[in-house]
């Protein structure tokens, strides 16, 4: 049994346990415990005379990026929001996104009435096309939504320059890209704004949060009313026991605000995040090696990236082999050989059970609306062709050591040779 495949009774490749994540960074305690007993847990608190820990991430997080402003918020999808909000996209207008991603790609475009327009992927690093970009821009667009998927850093010059010549702004989801950078620029400050998300998985991370960041002072204020109630900072200091946020009457908004926990939390891992980094970047080139002697292709990322990281390790299976069964048999089969979730590709948006606006009444706003925001209307083969054969595996796994990514390569081998034992 030690040579037949561990989802059928075999001996696993793998029985010892895999990084934690996330991991506390080495202050994440002491900077929590401060605000446990600061008297202040929010933004909206009252102001004891220090800074609060929302504004020295904001800070921190900023001069990270390269750039003057960063706007904390609750949520990758709240930052999102914040974002196409700011730039005055509204009801019943066009944004495009990318099919292949997380459901809150679509999902935030029709949070703010308007409509998302699915475009298809570079089947090499699986981030947006520009020429299919190009192909969807009507006079109904309003933005363009790029999304850094898994590994990859999207053609940014293209994608820039497409937006330039349509008068459009462009927004970098950059929720799986936390440091990388193309041309030596972080994303994030590429484009008119960037927007990250700190959720649990994520590579900097507080369990939930996001962050908005623009090199536009007049963006970045518009979008700091949006997320507090239509309130902003004050540009001084209040006294003690005033309210540091103040209301303007520019611009309604909403509570999308991140606690004070979470801002603490935050701005200790993201002292630890290029040094964990680094440990990825390390094993995923190792892998890259050890996968491609196998045949499976791994995930490429455009030309222009300068720093690569790595929130999601991609590859797709090789030529010709595994297809008389689902992606999801043989990740089922890899992952029981590890003791490790590996998973399939994202499914295109289009079809992801997730994405179903006729469940909500909130988006019935017309036959009109309706029929423009029915999944259906999108065909998105490259989405569907990578949904079908690539695999992936979380970052946690990466933050090993040599032995680790020879035995995720073992895995895929193995899985690979006794392919012919697989069923659905």
């Amino acid at each position: 049994m030690a040579q037949s495949l561990a989802v059928q009774g075999g001996s696993a490749v793998r029985t010892r346990p895999w990084p934690l994540w996330p991991r506390p960074a080495a202050g994440a305690a002491e900077a929590v415990q401060q605000v446990l007993s600061s008297g202040r847990w929010s933004i909206s608190g009252p102001y004891r005379g220090t800074d609060s820990h929302e504004r020295r991430f904001a800070r921190a997080f900023a001069a990270y990026n390269g750039v003057p402003h960063c706007v904390p918020a609750a949520s990758g999808t709240a930052s999102l929001m914040l974002a196409l909000e700011a730039c005055g996209v509204g009801a019943g207008d066009e944004v495009i996104v990318p099919g292949l991603s997380w459901v809150a790609s679509g999902s935030t475009v029709l949070g703010v009435n308007a409509v998302p327009v699915f475009c298809d992927v570079d089947p090499r690093t699986l981030c947006l096309d520009p020429a299919a970009v190009e192909a969807a821009v009507t006079e109904r667009t309003k933005a363009i939504v790029v999304v850094h998927l898994y590994s990859a850093v999207a053609d940014m010059d293209a994608l820039t320059a497409l937006a330039e010549r349509h008068s459009l702004p462009l927004i970098e989801d950059c929720a799986q890209a936390h440091g990388a950078a193309y041309r030596g620029v972080k994303v994030g400050a590429l484009a008119t704004a960037g927007t990250f998300s700190m959720q649990h998985s994520k590579m900097l991370t507080s369990g939930e949060g996001g962050a908005v960041v623009t090199r536009d002072a007049d963006f970045a204020r518009r979008v700091e009313h949006l997320r507090a109630d239509g309130r902003c900072l004050a540009g001084q200091r209040p006294a003690p026991g005033e309210m540091e946020l103040v209301e303007t009457g520019e611009l309604m908004g909403n509570n999308r605000c991140l606690s004070e926990f979470q801002a603490a939390l935050l701005t200790e891992q993201l002292k630890e995040l290029d040094g964990q980094h680094a440990v990825r970047r390390r094993n995923a080139a190792l892998l890259d090696d050890l996968l491609g002697e196998s045949g499976y292709v791994p995930q490429e990322t455009s030309e222009g990236t300068s720093t690569r990281t790595h929130y999601t390790y991609a590859a797709r299976l090789p030529e010709g082999h595994l297809t008389h069964v689902g992606v999801a048999a043989v990740a089922g089969a890899v992952s029981a050989e590890l003791g490790l979730t590996v998973a399939p590709s994202y499914a295109p948006i289009t079809r992801n059970r997730l994405y179903d606006p006729g469940s909500r009444r909130r988006y019935a706003l017309g036959v009109e609306h309706q029929a423009l925001t029915d999944p259906k209307r999108f065909e998105l083969p490259v989405a569907e062709a990578a949904a079908r054969r690539v695999l992936t595996v979380h970052h946690a796994a990466l933050l090993g050591d040599e032995n680790d990514m020879r035995d995720i390569a073992a895995a895929f081998g193995k899985v690979l040779r006794h392919g012919a034992d697989l069923t659905e």
